[in-house]
């Protein structure tokens, strides 16, 4: 019976494949064009045993091998075209990004908020933007400096005990410190506690099974979400009572009135963005912090001539009695190419997801409406016509500016990330303490690469750490 039900099952979920397929055939006829070359593989469920039986960079860069750069597959129960030039990327982020709606799996939307800004276009997406952008401009991050740098020397200190830390879970930490401040200021110590316990169960389901069964890891995720509402709603509740105009995000969300119909953002909204921006802030920027510790480890050369130009700024700032600040984090060239091309070489948003609102022609070939659309950062980021021997770590070749939409580790066009220029900021700072105060050593092998969902070294480089006496 069971052998029956399967044989059904395979037979009506191959017929549903097909008659789409047909679909999709008969609209390139009709409009003369054709879809793109590739595989869509097995019914349903496509190539996606195929990219998650080996390096995901190895499965997409043996398809632009093949079929050149733009390509069909079907992963994840989608149809996808992908997409793997600078022109294309900046066809679908930019000059044609009306016709590419951002798209996340509904799981994931109810986790974050369904208001939070990188689900949305639109009218209300570029309202969201611009007061995320102020509250993220480079007047506004500057003022931080002092304190970014008080969590990042705190932090690091905490390390030094000789023992093995999970260097990707303490970046995490950081980068969560900084959205704080970013997000609310100085905020009290028992709202700061409940959301990091609350965000941290949240941030554990997010890539789980979406299931709504007690105990598993999604449905405590989505518990979490609901208490986050309730802190977020009092401390949003507390700051309106106050009638103050921070200029930090809250504020600027809290602040913000429609010029044509004078409508306040809601709670909701407000609440749903924030836990965006600490989603966005966190595991990115640690993701990369944590690639660094392991690129300067593997090139000691590297790491001299970073530390000759960090100890510089360390001494004149001992001599001075102060700390660091927002100039030198702006004159720092060795170490700002190094951050660069970490950027480069890690490539932590491999690509993006976007759907095609309506058929769409690109050269010659047709990309049917409700497709997925994916920009190829990491295949462009790789690639020797635009990065010779993209493989080696080279810092200098940012000596030159990269060719336009050659080089997007924070996306492009609207929807690029409104946070760059604070994540740089905070990966600076970083940096300056660790090689001016601190020696390291990694533990366990020291190759390999996990997905969570982010490329970050296996087992999140495990590491130990010791001051360096002054």
């Amino acid at each position: 019976m069971g052998v029956i039900f399967l044989s059904i099952l395979i037979f009506f979920l191959s017929l549903l494949w097909y008659i789409s397929l047909k679909r999709d055939k008969k609209a390139a006829i009709r409009d003369g064009t054709k879809l793109p070359p590739g595989s869509l593989g097995w019914p349903y469920i496509g190539e996606t045993l195929q990219l998650y039986s080996q390096h995901p960079d190895f499965f997409f860069a043996a398809k632009q091998k093949r079929y050149g750069e733009i390509f069909k597959t079907h992963i994840l129960g989608c149809p996808c075209v992908m997409l793997a030039s600078p022109e294309a990327a900046r066809f679908v982020l930019v000059t044609q990004a009306h016709l590419f709606k951002p798209t996340y799996p509904k799981s994931k939307e109810l986790l974050i908020g369904p208001s939070a800004l990188f689900f949305h276009q639109g009218d209300y997406h570029c309202r969201l933007r611009k007061l995320v952008q102020n509250s993220l401009s480079l007047d506004s991050i500057r003022t931080l400096v002092p304190d970014i740098d008080s969590v990042a020397a705190s932090a690091l200190d905490s390390w030094a005990t000789s023992e093995v830390i999970n260097t990707f879970h303490e970046m995490k930490k950081i980068s969560f410190e900084v959205g704080i401040l970013t997000i609310f200021g100085h905020l009290e110590a028992a709202y700061k506690d409940d959301l990091k316990k609350n965000y941290s169960i949240l941030d554990a389901g997010y890539n789980s099974f979406p299931t709504n069964i007690p105990g598993t890891p999604y449905k405590k995720a989505l518990s979490a979400r609901k208490r986050l509402s309730k802190i977020l709603g009092d401390i949003i509740h507390e700051r309106g009572e106050r009638r103050l105009r921070e200029k930090d995000l809250l504020g600027s969300l809290l602040n913000s009135i429609d010029d044509e119909c004078e409508v306040k953002i809601s709670d909701s909204q407000i609440a749903d963005n924030i836990i965006g921006v600490l989603f966005a802030a966190q595991d990115t920027t640690a993701s990369v912090m944590t690639w660094i510790v392991k690129y300067l480890h593997d090139q000691p050369k590297l790491l001299q001539s970073l530390k000759a130009e960090q100890e510089e700024i360390l001494k004149l700032n001992s001599e001075n009695n102060q700390g660091l600040n927002w100039v030198q984090t702006r004159n720092m060239p060795i170490t700002y190419k190094m951050v660069l091309e970490s950027l480069r070489m890690a490539s932590i948003i491999s690509y993006t997801f976007r759907e095609a609102v309506a058929d769409v022609e690109y050269k010659g070939y047709l990309i049917p409406k409700g497709w997925k659309v994916m920009p190829l950062f990491r295949n462009i980021h790789h690639s020797p016509e635009y990065f010779p021997d993209p493989h080696n770590f080279d810092p200098s070749r940012f000596e030159v500016a990269p060719k336009p939409y050659t080089f997007m580790p924070f996306g492009s066009g609207v929807h690029a990330c409104p946070g760059n220029e604070l994540a740089k900021l905070e990966i600076l700072i970083m940096i300056h303490h660790l090689v001016t105060k601190f020696r390291w050593e990694l533990v366990g092998s020291q190759n390999g690469v996990q997905h969570s969902p982010f490329p970050v070294p296996f087992q999140g480089l495990p590491a130990r750490f010791w001051k360096i006496a002054h």
